[in-house]
């Protein structure tokens, strides 16, 4: 019976040793259950985090784009207004030198009309003076 009582020791020791690596390796794989669902739980918010900052950076950069859109299309306005208000000024100015320019031709045609009609005066009077002169000559 010794050895049989010794090997039931020896048996009810490995049972109790394979028992206890047992509950040590459910306790190992429990644990690296345990650290993977936290590394998961981690790694998932970190992506979440990550995913917010993506999504209010781009909603940033799409306003922003937005906003430098309308500036852009108030300053293309702003240079159409001044460009049609610089058009308007200058067919007024122009139309304004044309007339000056019409008037200052009229009276220069003028001033070249009444000293040609001076001149003709002059020459008649010279002329008729001449005749005078000639007939004085001759008598």
């Amino acid at each position: 019976m010794d050895t049989e009582t010794a090997d039931s020791l020896g048996l009810q020791q490995e049972v109790r040793h394979l028992r206890e690596s047992v509950l040590a390796m459910r306790e190992q794989l429990e644990q690296a259950r345990a650290e993977r669902d936290a590394a998961v739980a981690h790694a998932l918010s970190e992506a979440n985090a990550e995913n917010g900052q993506l999504r209010a950076t781009a909603t940033a950069l799409r306003e922003e784009l937005e906003r430098e859109h309308a500036r852009r299309d108030e300053l293309v306005h702003e240079a159409r207004a001044e460009s049609h208000d610089e058009q308007t000024q200058l067919r007024h100015t122009i139309a304004a030198l044309r007339e000056e320019l019409e008037r200052t031709n009229a009276e220069r045609e003028d001033a070249i009309a009444a000293a040609r009609a001076l001149d003709r005066g002059e020459i008649a009077q010279l002329q008729a003076t001449i005749r005078e002169l000639r007939e004085k000559l001759e008598r």
